[in-house]
């Protein structure tokens, strides 16, 4: 059995079955045997199933929330938001069965044209940050674009992935069209990867382990997306609202406690506005109401477990150059408070590494040259955010930052547009159009039309 804590008390709210490699091989079984009838549907009726998911998600939204919050340790009212991203991606995907379209291509001698055939089954593997929500980012388009899917939840928080199950089965989605298994990656996981009848593996991780599953899957050419680790940057230029800047940062690095591939955990402001932005920003993170998940007025919540409490500690050792830092509960439960570290240069670990948790580093630049420069200087390229009262230097800027996701004075990521990444945060892109791109082949058909003889 699989014993599930929850963070913020530190006990077992849970216990769930331990699936291992025979269930993995059961639900592939299960996945490859519903294939071609689930592919076979006619497009209308699956967006019509696909809009019962959501309805089915929606009507039990409240309770999800409370499971997602409880179990991944996340203010009721961010999971609330991700459970209505949840609805919102499976509505949007129901109008992609419709709207898979081929092309017609101009040859000699006959007609050619295409069409984007579903692949089969799909492996997911996805992370305990968002759970429900990253799940849906894949099964959506994976199910729409016709293939039967084997998703893998984490270890950590396999509740609402368990529940997904029954939502789509009293949708009426087919048995055998959607499984989920609760087991340890290097298990269950690995499994998925090496399985011969896996025609594609969609990952969100960390970037070391998309380089092994990028290796394993390569043994029997499998299709990948990997949406991996990130490092990204918040540059604020003088010209910048720097009160706007400065309240918007907590939420871009803080938020689900820092546990999140976008977190924009190195902020570079321009020299001479480092001062007025550390002071704006500290009165801002003392306003952040670290506690209990399902109180309403909590804006920021544990780390995910004890080991995790552990490695983000140790970015902060005594001496670390601490500007300041909110509040935390004492007692039970995995807690952190946000940190700012300043002055941090780029070559400093916490601004090298990964932390995952509610750090971050503030970095001066002069210059616009400069602040692309240090942008760059990382093995990531996810996401990150630009402020500027200059319209052109924001749109010269956002060219050249080698990121996948940027927004201009703001925070954003939208169901309806691709989100990925660049260099080591990954390959391919989910949400919008793109991401039935990854979950179909392109098959091409010439028809002779010249007379013989």
């Amino acid at each position: 059995m699989i014993s599930v804590i929850e963070p913020a008390t530190a006990e077992v709210m849970a216990e769930v079955p331990r699936a291992g490699v025979e269930e993995v091989d059961a639900a592939v079984a299960a996945a490859k045997a519903a294939f071609p009838a689930w592919r076979a549907v006619a497009p209308a009726d699956r967006a019509r199933l696909m809009r019962q998911i959501a309805d089915g998600i929606e009507a039990r939204l409240e309770e999800l929330s409370t499971l997602e919050a409880r179990n991944a340790g996340k203010p009721i009212n961010d999971a609330r938001g991700e459970i209505g991203m949840v609805v919102d991606t499976f509505r949007y995907y129901s109008g992609a069965p419709e709207r898979l379209l081929g092309q017609t291509i101009p040859v000699a001698g006959g007609v050619d044209f295409t069409f984007r055939e579903p692949m089969g089954v799909i492996g997911l593997i996805v992370p305990w940050n968002f759970p429900l929500a990253i799940s849906s980012w894949k099964v959506a388009p994976a199910l729409a674009a016709g293939n039967t899917v084997v998703l893998k939840p984490a270890e950590l928080t396999p509740l609402t992935a368990l529940e997904l199950e029954k939502v789509v089965l009293e949708a009426g989605l087919p048995e055998g069209v959607l499984n989920v298994v609760a087991g340890p990656g290097r298990t269950c996981g690995n499994r998925l990867v090496e399985h011969p009848d896996v025609a594609k593996i969609a990952f969100t991780g960390s970037t070391e382990v998309g380089r092994g599953i990028a290796a394993g899957a390569a043994q029997t050419i499998k299709r990948v997306t990997l949406e991996l680790g990130g490092k990204s940057a918040t540059v604020i230029f003088a010209d910048a609202d720097i009160e706007a800047a400065a309240a918007a940062a907590p939420s871009a690095v803080f938020g689900n406690a820092g546990q999140d591939c976008c977190a924009r955990s190195r902020i570079l402001v321009e020299r001479s506005q480092v001062d007025r932005f550390l002071e704006a920003m500290e009165a801002a993170v003392n306003k952040i109401t670290v506690g209990d998940p399902l109180d309403e007025a909590t804006e920021m919540g544990p780390l995910i477990s004890a080991s995790h409490l552990e490695t983000v500690s140790s970015f902060v050792p005594d001496d670390a150059p601490v500007a300041f830092r909110g509040r935390a509960p004492d007692g039970p439960g995995y807690w952190f408070p946000p940190t700012v570290l300043s002055p941090v240069t780029n070559s400093d670990r916490p601004a090298r590494e990964e932390i995952f948790g509610p750090v971050a580093c503030v970095i001066p630049f002069d210059g616009e040259a400069e602040a692309i420069r240090i942008a760059n200087d990382t093995e990531y390229g996810l996401s990150g955010s630009i402020w500027t009262g200059d319209g052109g230097r924001a749109l010269r800027v956002a060219r050249q930052i080698d990121t996948g996701v940027l927004s201009i004075n703001s925070n954003s990521r939208q169901v309806s547009t691709p989100f990925g990444g660049f260099k080591q945060s990954g390959i391919g892109r989910e949400l919008g159009p793109n991401a039935l791109d990854h979950y179909t082949e392109v098959k091409n058909v010439f028809y002779a039309t010249e007379e013989s003889g």
